[in-house]
């Protein structure tokens, strides 16, 4: 008998989204490599980012939550908290979003980003995330609200990066 694996990119990425999370709930960490624009311009495509596990009670507003809901990640920062005491519960929002997400549960939350990895081929520069935007940072976000801006912006960014890397690397 012969069996098949249905190998469609919903399938490789849930199964993918199930290992890191698998990863992170039995060794405490892992590293990510980030897709999406939702945290632009505190995360941007390509980042790699380091999760470490955490329960809901430790992480506070304003850090960066990842969790996995319907075979996907998400790492997002935590805007407020709800539920009471019986079902405590987070609240998430993209740096670049206008919306909330639904609520975190303790079974979805896998932990806290502790260090975000910008750069590419030329380079990289590792920080910690921070813990809300400051001035410039909200007033990038409002501008990012449109894809067509955040396009334009990353790629601004990517060669602003690949310019700043060439100029700043050793020569021998």
């Amino acid at each position: 008998m012969r069996y098949e694996v249905m190998s469609s990119p919903e399938n490789l990425s849930a199964l993918a989204c199930g290992l890191a999370s698998e990863i992170v709930r039995t060794f405490g960490e892992v590293r990510l490599r980030v897709f999406g624009t939702s945290m632009v311009p505190s995360i941007l495509p390509g980042d790699l980012i380091s999760v470490q596990r955490t329960g809901l009670s430790e992480i506070s507003l304003g850090e960066i939550a990842v969790y996995l809901r319907d075979g996907r990640l998400f790492a997002h920062r935590v805007v407020a908290r709800v539920g009471g005491h019986d079902d405590p519960r987070l609240v998430t929002r993209g740096d670049r979003l206008s919306h909330h997400d639904p609520p975190i549960s303790s079974s979805e939350l896998l932990g806290r980003v502790i260090s975000i990895q910008h750069g590419d081929e030329l380079g990289y520069r590792k920080v910690r995330p921070a813990a809300r935007l400051n001035g410039w940072g909200q007033i990038i976000v409002r501008v990012l609200a449109s894809d067509r801006v955040t396009y334009l912006y990353l790629r601004l960014a990517k060669y602003w990066r690949s310019s700043f890397y060439r100029r700043t690397a050793c020569q021998a």
